[in-house]
């Protein structure tokens, strides 16, 4: 492979602030810049200007086409192509791009999801540029990100409303600032640094396994010999192909400045991770769709497909995205970071209480933000937190806080210096808090670290509800203070009534145990929302109806139709995943079953022919059990068959997940075991699909 200058590659597809720099005017830079990092109104003018300059970068950069770049409901993105031209009097054709083609679009909203914001020959939809996330070049077409909105202005996308919750918490995070005496900063912005989780597999392979190209994952099959429990495979060597993959992968995204920076062999046996540097959250939500599009489409190249479901294999650690979050000010300040001494920081200190209270407050939010039919599998599998949401702070904030509510001074954590019995190695300081990789919500430095989204998951929607409940605890903060006589001691007063009102949120200990569900539940009366039927409809509870409103993040018909559109997405999810497995069952698994029991009976019948003493110990014994697992899955797939058939009857969405979880999840449960158990007794000659252990050790 050729040597790549990774300065000169990274972001040259990318419209970025150097290029803007470079080309633009220093009035219409700086009247961008402004709109960028101020959030004022965008002047038409710098908007024409603009369109010029970026219509001639990309042209010269081999565009011949735009788009605007938007992420509708549908949890991937969409773009609609229009070429540069326009014809000349004398039959020929110039390049133009104007201002208002670069400030609004109108794609037909008619076919994407709604939740009843419109009715279906509604038709007309807008774009509208979002000048905080730069343009970009993807196959030969200039991508302009876009927010996405109906006829009437009500948010069609996961776009506008993230950029709303961070201008809540912008709002709010200021005034906070100002009462500790800060006037420098200008603006407060949340950022993200998401980690992807992935499988990659051989595509020849994945083309014979019908579930994976309907559904993205396995609705059956049986746990290899070896899967994961030697953990030879967690930070293992890099495969020669995969990391001819990752070599790949990394330079079309650094084309596109994205900030990959780390990867790995993950736990499961086929599954890789990739991190990449923090950015805003509205960038890196743009990124991490762009991520998740890219590396798929550079598995192709290699002759692979990347698996981004949530649990593409039962039995194996599933995929998920950890949401690294944090929030700074436009003068570089982090304010999570605890500094020297954390017990002496109150604006850190209130800025932790902030988010430990809108955890508490708003558990069921952050839930139902990471719910989806795929996710449902993953957490609490002993590979991904538990559906109890918890907040998880380590030893040394654990102290600062309980000694502030317990009105004792801070007797601080002793530095621990590692010593490893070999002179040569370095000594060092040992971290002040372990890591849990079992809690949801943990606290690792100077971010939280959100570890319940999926794979597949928009990082958008965590990010929404996590940025409008740390904005409003903010709000009542700053309400308060604003009013007090004695500023000192009203924020000790209140930072101390934070830290024993919301102590039930905190937890340090293990989140995969029996006894933390069930003090969780009983005891400290948190919500365990096992499924998306069970957390959706909390998003339409008065309270986050209200604080969502409030803020300005959504309106009344957006969180309804919001509702409704995720229970929908779950329940076509799992009918297509049941009406999957029914046509595999009926089309493939019953026929090679019954090939192989007549093949089984034939021999039976030919060695009793040579001689009645042959016992046929193994053929007989097998048919029998197949002769009742056969019985067994031809009852388990008819009973599927009722079950979905009675979906048809339920009168809306809310009955119909509701059908999902109690009926058809265990319908298709119940199937499963039995054909899995019948694969374990039928030749693999005979068997029509791919086994796991084909799929896991497949690229070598």
């Amino acid at each position: 492979m050729e040597k790549v200058n990774v300065p000169e590659l990274f972001g040259s597809l990318v419209f970025n602030d150097r290029e803007m720099k470079a080309r633009l005017s220093k009035d219409v830079y700086k009247s961008l810049r402004k709109t960028i990092d101020e959030n004022v109104r965008l002047d038409e003018q710098v908007a024409e200007a603009v369109a010029k300059e970026m219509k001639e970068w990309a042209i010269e950069h081999g565009a011949t086409h735009f788009t605007h770049w938007f992420q509708p409901l549908t949890g991937v993105t969409a773009e609609k192509h229009d070429s540069f031209i326009e014809p000349t009097g004398d039959g020929g054709v110039l390049m133009e791009f104007s201002g208002k083609e670069l400030i609004k679009g109108e794609p037909d909203a008619s076919s994407f999801p709604s939740g009843g914001l419109r009715a279906t020959f509604e038709a007309r939809g807008y774009t509208a540029w979002d000048p905080t996330s730069y343009a970009f070049i993807k196959d030969h077409t200039l991508c302009i990100p876009t927010a996405f909105c109906s006829y009437s202005g009500e948010a069609l996308d996961k776009k506008t409303p993230l950029l709303r919750s961070m201008q809540a918490i912008n709002r709010e995070a200021l005034r906070v600032l100002r009462l500790f005496g800060n006037t420098d900063v200008k603006n407060v912005s949340t950022s993200v640094g998401p980690e992807q989780e992935y499988f990659l597999i051989d595509q020849k392979l994945f083309n014979q396994r019908t579930d994976l190209v309907y559904t993205g994952r396995t609705l059956f099959g049986c746990r290899p010999p070896k899967g994961q429990e030697m953990d030879d495979h967690y930070f293992g060597v890099i495969k020669p192909r995969v990391i001819e993959y990752m070599e790949d992968l990394n330079q079309e995204l650094w084309k596109l400045g994205i900030l990959a920076k780390t990867e790995h062999n993950e736990v499961a046996p086929a599954q890789h991770e990739l991190a990449p540097i923090y950015s805003t959250t509205n960038i890196a939500t743009d990124n991490n769709q762009l991520t998740m599009e890219i590396m798929q489409k550079v598995a192709k190249r290699h002759g692979m497909v990347c698996l981004l479901h949530e649990k593409p294999f039962a039995g194996v650690n599933g995929s998920g995205k950890h949401n690294n979050w944090s929030i700074s000010t436009n003068t570089g300040v982090n304010l999570l970071s605890p500094g020297e001494t954390p017990y002496e920081n109150a604006q850190f200190l209130l800025f932790l209480c902030a988010v430990i209270q809108a955890v508490d407050d708003y558990q069921d939010l952050l839930r139902l933000s990471v719910a989806t039919a795929g996710n449902d599998h993953r957490l609490g599998a002993n590979e991904a937190p538990p559906a109890i949401i918890s907040v998880f702070l380590g030893e040394e904030l654990t102290g600062i806080l309980n000694a502030i509510r317990d009105d004792k001074p801070y007797e601080g954590v002793e530095k621990v210096i590692m010593k490893l019995g070999v002179h040569v190695l370095p000594r060092f300081s040992r971290d002040t808090t372990d890591r849990n990789r079992t809690s949801p919500f943990a606290f690792t430095g100077n971010k939280f670290e959100f570890r319940s989204l999926g794979s597949s998951n928009s990082i958008a929607c965590a990010n929404i509800m996590l940025n409008a409940a740390v904005a409003e605890s903010l709000r009542q903060y700053a309400d308060e203070l604003e009013k007090a006589d004695d500023f000192e001691t009203s924020l000790h007063n209140l930072i101390k009534r934070v830290i024993t009102e919301h102590q039930r949120i905190l937890f340090d200990g293990n989140g995969y145990g029996e006894d933390w569900i069930k003090e969780a539940t009983e005891v400290r009366g948190l919500s365990n929302l096992k499924t998306t039927a069970d957390a959706m409809p909390k998003l339409l509870d008065p309270k986050n109806k209200e604080m969502l409103i409030r803020h300005k993040v959504f309106n009344e018909a957006e969180i309804q139709s919001r509702c409704e559109i995720m229970l929908e997405n779950y329940c076509k999810t799992v009918n297509i995943e049941g009406m999957t497995m029914v046509d595999m069952v009926r089309k493939d698994y019953l026929p090679a079953i019954e090939e192989y029991l007549y093949t089984l009976a034939r021999a039976v019948d030919s060695m009793k022919s040579v001689s009645e003493n042959v016992k046929c110990r193994y053929e007989i014994s097998t048919i029998e059990k197949l002769t009742d697992l056969t019985d067994n899955i031809l009852t388990a797939v008819e009973a599927l068959e009722e079950a979905l058939a009675a979906l048809k009857d339920c009168e809306d969405i809310f009955a119909t997940s509701e059908a999902i979880r109690d009926s058809i999840l265990p319908s298709m449960n119940t199937l499963r075991g039995y054909v899995d158990a019948a694969e374990m007794l039928t030749s693999a000659k005979y068997w029509p699909y791919p086994s796991y252990g084909k799929l896991l050790f497949s690229v070598q």
